[in-house]
């Protein structure tokens, strides 16, 4: 899975039948800090999120999983909305594995 921020929405008025009705969104890839990592993607967003928003995504055929229809052709799907990251400095240097680590919630 890989993290986004939300830049905007894609409008697409024709498109296969299997993508009718679900929303499409542009992403911009980013790392655990937040800054830019690559170019911006089209996905589909199953969840319904909106600009500025951070989501994880996955891509190539298991992105078709995110919808019921898992036979529609995507290459990028949303799954999920991202409400925070914390991240953990261990004084590890740029190798360290504390560098840049997600620590999930209680």
């Amino acid at each position: 899975m890989y993290l986004a921020r939300v830049v905007g929405r894609v409008v697409a008025t024709v498109k296969q039948d299997t993508l009718s009705g679900k929303p499409l969104q542009w992403l911009q890839p980013v790392d655990a800090s937040g800054k830019d990592k690559g170019g911006a993607i089209v996905a589909v967003d199953p969840i319904g999120l909106g600009p500025g928003e951070l989501c994880y995504y996955i891509t190539a055929r298991e992105a078709s999983l995110t919808l019921w229809d898992t036979f529609a052709a995507v290459d990028a799907g949303i799954v999920g909305k991202v409400d925070r990251i914390d991240l953990e400095d261990r004084g590890q240097g740029a190798g360290g594995r504390g560098r840049g680590s997600v620590k999930k919630e209680k």
